[in-house]
């Protein structure tokens, strides 16, 4: 399986923040998307980095409540691990393992077409299985 094939079943909508953005806005996009994770774009309008509710926890517990008037890029992840559409599924368990990530920017060329969570990976293996065990019962089935 390939992450278009992910893409295709959960969407390729992804939520954004600007790196601009404050740590106050950043919690809000976050509830109001209901994501754990948002890429973060740059001034530029290409791709900066990553932040994750955990970055927020982390940083709150640091700098107190101060840290919601910062900047989104103090607190965001910028050596980013990407994947494309035509990687397969279990190359990027395999990146999310060793790198000990949960969310995975999708890019094709320079553009940024989707999303995938460590969820996103469980649900299609998950998938993969029924699919495998429905085949092999109907071909025990049928003989």
């Amino acid at each position: 399986m390939r992450i278009a094939d992910v893409l295709r079943n959960k969407g390729s909508a992804v939520a954004t923040v600007e790196s601009r953005a404050s740590v106050a806005d950043l919690v809000a996009a976050l509830a109001e998307h209901n994501v754990g994770a948002m890429v973060v774009i740059g001034p530029e309008g290409g791709i900066a980095g990553i932040v994750s509710e955990r970055d927020v926890v982390r940083k709150l517990h640091d700098r107190g409540g101060e840290l919601l008037a910062a900047p989104v890029s103090e607190i965001m992840t910028s050596e980013l691990f990407t994947c494309s559409p035509r990687d397969s599924v279990d190359s990027l368990t395999v990146l999310m393992t060793e790198q000990r990530i949960r969310h995975v920017p999708v890019v094709d060329g320079d553009r940024l077409v989707g999303i995938v969570s460590i969820g996103d990976v469980v649900k299609s293996r998950i998938n993969q299985l029924q699919e495998d065990q429905d085949q092999l019962t109907a071909y025990i089935v049928q003989g």
